[in-house]
């Protein structure tokens, strides 16, 4: 087993708004190997992003404040680091894939001065050098005639080619982890199977580590090592793609898979019953319970933790699904 790169402990993360506090991250533990692609799955509002911008402070704070929690990166803890340091690491060591490239992008610069500027921010390389960089990245993620291409702006671009300029601005400064939100949601079909397979090549070619959010299982299915999925803003199960995909431990989970078509099932499709939960109160309990069918006493009553099932498969759920009985 390879060397964590990133270890998080017990993140949480609260929004203190007019209406009340909103309990975004509520205790999230993971780790990442060193070259792994993490999936992170979960309906919107699970705290999926959240949790990986707190990482690299990009919540805006206030009203955001990460108030527990430990992240260790390089014997440096994210959660407490001061923000001089804060910006060595974001975008130099670590990678952020947006998932608009259209909003991430400055709309009055052009793409080689994006690229340009985080070369000039994290590395020691003259004017030529960094121009030389930035057209070997376009070109690094597939962008025809990329010497041009540095002088276009972003609306002169598809949506395709801004988040290739974008996986570009990322992978720059070869980063040790790149964390992508959803990089392909705003993409057709055909360009989406593009960008996956540009971050794939990548990865194998550099070796670089990678989060890959998203709400789509399908996509997941072929590109991750392991899977984390959220609810309510916590970890409710994480295990290698084939055991998480051929045998779910969590009810969410299960609930995920069996509403999403599949050409080796004629079966309909199930939908999840009820609503997600009010983030406003803090979790004391299962926050899936209300929405369960296995849901028991003590589901309402207590929080379950992540417990193991199987090599690397953790679940927090208090109903054993295999035993059909509590655990």
């Amino acid at each position: 087993m390879s060397t964590p790169v990133l270890s998080v402990k017990e993140l949480k993360t609260r929004f203190n708004t007019q209406d009340g506090t909103v309990h975004a991250v509520n205790g999230v533990s993971f780790e990442l190997r060193r070259g792994e692609l993490l999936g992170v799955v979960g309906e919107s509002g699970s705290g999926k992003s959240v949790t990986m911008m707190s990482l690299l402070k990009l919540i805006p704070m206030p009203p955001g404040e990460i108030v527990d929690g430990v992240a260790e990166f390089e014997d440096v803890d994210l959660v407490q680091v001061d923000p001089d340091h804060m910006r060595d690491i974001r975008g130099g060591k670590i990678g952020f894939i947006f998932q608009d490239p259209m909003t991430s992008l400055n709309p009055v610069l052009t793409v080689g001065r994006q690229i340009k500027e985080s070369l000039e921010l994290h590395t020691d390389l003259d004017k030529k050098q960094r121009q030389a960089r930035a057209v070997e990245l376009l070109e690094m993620v597939g962008i025809p005639d990329p010497a041009q291409r540095l002088k276009a702006y972003p609306h002169e671009m598809s949506g395709g080619m801004r988040q290739r300029v974008v996986i570009a601005i990322a992978l720059a400064c070869e980063p040790q982890i790149i964390i992508a939100d959803e990089p392909t949601t705003a993409l057709d079909v055909t360009i989406q199977a593009q960008i996956i397979d540009q971050i794939r090549e990548l990865r194998q070619n550099l070796g670089t580590a990678v989060i890959w959010i998203t709400h789509d299982l399908g996509v997941i299915a072929g590109l991750a090592d392991r899977v984390v999925v959220m609810y309510g803003g916590r970890i409710v199960e994480v295990a290698p793609v084939k055991p998480l995909y051929g045998s779910p431990q969590h009810p969410y989970t299960q609930g995920l898979l069996r509403s999403l078509p599949r050409l080796d099932r004629d079966d309909e499709l199930e939908s999840i019953p009820g609503t997600p939960p009010n983030m406003y109160t803090e979790p004391t309990s299962c926050s899936f319970a209300p929405r369960c069918k296995y849901a028991f006493d003590k589901c309402t009553t207590e929080i379950p933790p992540l417990v193991t099932v199987g090599d690397g498969h953790e679940v927090a759920c208090w109903f054993d699904i295999d035993k059909g009985e509590p655990r």
